[in-house]
């Protein structure tokens, strides 16, 4: 997914510089740049850092550092979101499950993405679908994560 992520980016002729961010912030989107920490060391969390970004990028407008502000925070959730769609979907989790996953770490290890970005994930599907939603013979139980097929 990282080298899919690249793609996309050099496509919409977007910049990536690697730079020293403070310890909080992880990455940052603005005018044709994507600025990852420098401190980030696994692709895991350098995909999600930068679909969250390239989410800025399709979905944010203007300055929003400034959290304070719920439009701000409104666009931040969004980015948010469509970084979730990017990285996980229904269908990956079966996937997932069908693999053998059985644990949220082998489930970041399968998808390529954080342990805390699956926690977001998991929460948006949540959202969306209340805690559990079923796809064709499978029902996904959101928390805690589990997956049944029926039988």
């Amino acid at each position: 997914m990282y080298e899919e992520l690249l793609m996309e980016i050099e496509k919409e002729k977007i910049e990536i510089i690697s730079t020293p961010l403070s310890d909080r912030v992880k990455g940052l989107y603005a005018d044709g740049y994507i600025a990852l920490n420098k401190k980030i060391s696994t692709t895991a969390e350098k995909t999600c850092v930068l679909a969250e970004e390239l989410g800025h990028y399709h979905t944010s407008s203007g300055n929003i550092l400034d959290q304070s502000k719920i439009t701000n925070r409104k666009q931040e959730l969004r980015a948010r979101r469509w970084a979730v769609k990017k990285l996980i979907t229904l269908n990956s989790l079966i996937a997932a499950y069908e693999a053998g996953v059985r644990n949220r770490h082998e489930l970041s290890e399968y998808l390529g993405v954080t342990e805390e970005f699956i926690d977001t994930a998991l929460e948006h599907f949540k959202g969306i679908y209340g805690y559990s939603h079923s796809v064709e013979e499978y029902t996904i139980i959101f928390s805690p994560l589990m997956v049944v097929k029926r039988v």
